[in-house]
């Protein structure tokens, strides 16, 4: 026969209190089981330069697998070393899209647009991804003023159409760099220019700037084209490169384009030739030459292919030069 005492009594209540105190608690962690919501939030980051407002509005990253000539200067096994040293997967290249937005105070300036949103639905939702973050960051697209394309590669050009191929930007003046222009819309250089790649680039070229009617103001380098946007002589990822640089009051940014494809492999191995490059040689010299400023001037870069939110500052290496990316913040 079992003996209850007075200290079993007791100890068998406070065990019974406490699984009825704890039987909510487990009762609500199996309730509070949720899928996974299986995307991210909307992609854009502001900062201040001087009284500037920018906004970096993602167009989103397309990976793909690594072309054995990605590199047209390095083997691919030294191209994968660089990844893995990177952290990045092996055999695989990501490719970020990041285009800005400058807001003075009195103008409203996009740089640059993304691969377009025809794109977006193409490849459902990872790219084309910049009109609608902008739409997020409460930017209105009719509201933009002024449009600075940097080079004429469909990454920074096809946002200027819509879906329904008009105009993405109804009431901006779209800027484009002169010798760029000379240079893709000379019918004799298009028939030189044979490649699959190269006719596949005058091929969406003609089709964006046809759409538009071929209404651009060209500029040239070491111009303000727009206010505090002074523009800078990239020339070599294509024959018109341009970057530009945002001042306001003593701050300022260098908004590179693609002086660099992703850093992960081009600022840090700034000799090797991405395949993208139209002028192999000029780019390598155009990137030492600007990398070696950014460090010596401690500027800090805007890059569009630099990870989300691309906005870093570089410094020299014995190899080459390596980013270090600016830390987010929760204030502008």
């Amino acid at each position: 026969m079992t003996e209850l005492t007075r200290r079993g009594m007791l100890s068998g209540t406070a065990a019974a209190t406490v699984a009825t105190t704890l039987a909510p608690f487990a009762e609500t962690t199996t309730q509070a089981a949720a899928p996974p919501a299986g995307k991210q939030a909307p992609g854009f980051y502001r900062y201040k330069v001087g009284t500037y407002e920018i906004t970096v509005c993602t167009d989103g990253s397309r990976t793909f697998p690594l072309p054995d000539n990605f590199v047209l200067n390095a083997k691919k096994e030294e191209v994968n070393k660089a990844l893995a040293e990177a952290f990045m997967e092996p055999d695989k290249m990501t490719i970020p899209y990041n285009p800005i937005v400058v807001n003075t105070g009195s103008k409203l300036i996009v740089i640059d647009t993304g691969v377009g949103e025809a794109n977006f639905e193409r490849s459902k939702g990872v790219v084309g991804q910049f009109h609608n973050n902008m739409k997020l960051a409460g930017i209105d697209r009719n509201a933009v003023d002024t449009v600075i394309i940097t080079h004429f590669h469909g990454d920074h050009i096809f946002g200027l159409l819509g879906t329904d191929n008009k105009l993405a930007f109804p009431n901006a003046e779209v800027l484009v760099p002169a010798p760029e222009w000379k240079f893709f819309m000379d019918d004799a250089e298009m028939a030189k220019n044979t490649s699959e790649r190269m006719k596949e680039v005058f091929g969406g070229v003609r089709r964006v700037f046809d759409a538009l009617g071929r209404k651009v103001t060209q500029y040239e380098a070491g111009k303000e084209i727009a206010p505090g946007i002074t523009s800078v002589a990239t020339y070599g990822h294509t024959p018109g490169h341009m970057s530009h640089i945002v001042a306001s009051g003593s701050s300022k940014v260098y908004v590179q384009a693609d002086v660099t494809n992703n850093p992960l492999l081009f600022a840090r191995h700034p000799g090797w030739h991405a395949f993208f490059d139209q002028i192999p040689d000029m780019a390598e010299a155009t990137r030492r030459k600007v990398y070696d400023m950014l460090v010596a001037e401690k500027m800090p870069v805007q890059g569009f292919h630099y990870p989300f939110p691309s906005l870093a500052h570089v410094e020299k290496t014995s190899t080459g030069y390596r980013e270090t990316m600016v830390p987010w913040t929760p204030t502008i």
